[in-house]
């Protein structure tokens, strides 16, 4: 997990850093619609990957999937640890059990 942290702690840095030198600040500077669309593509990617079989491919897409989560929760000012604290509540009720108690 530090892996992901610390690069949300990079993006979030890159929050104001400038749009002409970082990647990050770019696509944060175009706002959440944007970033929101990046994570979407990023997403249907790796979906077509996982289809196709190519664990490389994959393994890359999901790289670029978890980034641009990170980013578009960023742009929403969602801590990665708000995502990880809901995933530690989650963890001790079973998935049928949690999906039933969302209605």
């Amino acid at each position: 997990m530090k892996t992901l942290e610390t690069l949300a702690a990079t993006i979030e840095a890159r929050k104001s850093a400038d749009p002409t030198s970082s990647w990050t600040a770019a696509l944060l500077a175009k706002g959440p619609e944007k970033c929101a669309e990046k994570f979407g593509e990023e997403s249907v990617e790796a979906i077509i990957e996982a289809v196709k079989g190519d664990r490389a491919a994959l393994t890359a897409e999901a790289a670029d999937v978890l980034y641009h989560l990170l980013v578009m929760l960023t742009s929403r000012d969602v801590p990665l640890s708000d995502v990880l604290e809901e995933l530690d509540r989650r963890t001790n009720s079973s998935g049928i059990a949690e999906k039933a108690s969302r209605n």
